[in-house]
């Protein structure tokens, strides 16, 4: 069973930082493009960031300028650092790997919380 382990919640205040971490298995992590996706409450799961195995980045317009994805192919490793944060960043965060042979995972989530 293939698993996705994020890293780097928490509860800030506006204006804040945080960067969230996701590990998966190297065999999995060098095959696959990489993305973060949030769900908020109440309202349905959506893409944050994504990066192919490449380096090609995409973003939602909402976190574009705020929020930078990056992957350390070495440590199988991807993140999501998250600047300027607000209100309505509050989110559990999910990290998902996309195999290109077939094969979509994702983790169990991180809780981040902008409040003062």
């Amino acid at each position: 069973q293939v698993q996705l382990v994020e890293s780097g919640g928490g509860l800030v205040p506006p204006g804040g930082s945080l960067r969230l971490s996701c590990a998966a298995p190297g065999n999995i992590f060098s095959d696959a493009s990489m993305a973060w996706y949030r769900e908020a409450p109440g309202k349905q799961r959506e893409l944050v960031a994504q990066i192919g195995r490449g380096g090609i980045t995409n973003y939602a317009e909402a976190v574009k300028g705020r929020f930078t994805i990056s992957r350390d192919n070495a440590k199988n490793t991807v993140y999501l650092e998250m600047n300027n944060l607000k209100p309505e960043d509050t989110a559990v965060y999910y990290c998902k790997a996309v195999v290109w042979y077939g094969g979509n995972y994702w983790g169990k989530g991180s809780p981040v919380t902008v409040s003062s």
